[in-house]
């Protein structure tokens, strides 16, 4: 039985609803919030598909919950339904696990969770619990996790103390990105080019996206995420009828694996440098740029020609 409350995000796909929904049963927690975005009445068929969805979702809750809905009657939106969902269930809630309706967890995941939203409640050097893994079976370390200055969300765990400095961050958002200094979000330049231009159409609401946001706030607050070294939980929404993961999904379908209990804890909170390089550099194809452009190698061959001409 998962003890910690779950918040689930659900709208229209009532097929991958229904696989997370059954994975969420049998974890059985104790206290459900579930909150729906409206339909779009420009997009045909979707609030039957949106009502069905619903319907699924509450009727299925056949174990002894206490169960909370947030059932929006306009369409908001990505960012601010993902975003105000959150902010209402942490009213509520210390602590707690979010999964969006397309993110179906291993069993393993929600004990991951719990523990580790216990064991690092006070901590506020880490904002974010993740399932998710992307360093295709390469081990980071010794551990049962390692911290990332990336807090993926395919199923995710947080406190109220971290995402409330989701608004703060973003009240403060124009004075903090005046500063250049402030735009090295990591070690790796072109992450941080690909990051700042998303960060600020996001900001601008030029793109719709609330974990681009979220990203900005663990930025801002030097906040860390736990990433479990192995997947904890499978994207199954990759497809026409996503919102935001249209396509095929390539390597990033990755099946959900078991972790193993006890967990192993590092004695240590350090940012794993070379496993986000990784999924920078593979996932969003982000090489480093060569240190000297052909030009600039030309020009101090010459120079140390002339150089040695002169002397």
């Amino acid at each position: 039985m998962c003890n910690k409350p779950i918040l689930f995000l659900i709208f229209k796909r009532p097929d991958v609803t229904a696989q997370v929904l059954a994975a969420i049963r049998q974890a059985q927690p104790s206290k459900l919030y579930i909150a729906a975005d409206g339909a779009r009445p420009d997009k045909e068929g979707e609030t039957e598909k949106v009502a069905q969805t619903r319907e699924l979702v509450l009727n299925g809750i056949d174990w002894p919950c206490e169960v909370k809905t947030l059932l929006r009657e306009t369409n908001l939106g990505c960012r601010m339904a993902v975003s105000s969902a959150i902010d209402w269930f942490f009213e509520h809630e210390e602590e707690g696990i979010i999964l969006e309706d397309d993110c179906l967890p291993d069993q393993s995941f929600f004990r991951f969770c719990e523990e580790l939203l216990e064991y690092y409640r006070h901590d506020t050097r880490v904002m974010a619990i993740s399932g998710d893994n992307f360093q295709q079976g390469q081990q980071r370390g010794k551990y049962s996790y390692y911290f990332s200055q990336l807090p993926h969300c395919w199923g995710w765990a947080t406190w109220r103390r971290a995402w409330r400095l989701y608004h703060i961050s973003i009240k403060y958002f124009e004075e903090i990105m005046a500063e250049p200094i402030y735009r090295e979000f990591t070690h790796h330049a072109q992450f941080n080019q690909f990051r700042y231009k998303n960060i600020v159409n996001a900001y601008k609401k030029e793109l719709d996206s609330w974990a681009f946001l979220w990203g900005f706030a663990n930025h801002a607050n030097h906040g860390l995420a736990i990433l479990p070294q192995c997947n904890l939980v499978e994207n199954i929404g990759f497809g026409e009828d996503a919102t935001h993961t249209t396509g095929k999904g390539g390597k990033l379908r990755i099946a959900a694996q078991n972790i193993a209990f006890p967990l192993r804890h590092p004695p240590y909170v350090c940012h794993h440098k070379a496993a986000d390089t990784f999924y920078v550099e593979t996932y969003l194809k982000l090489t480093p740029r060569p240190k000297h452009s052909v030009l600039s190698r030309i020009n101090n061959k010459i120079r140390r020609v002339i150089r040695d001409i002169v002397c």
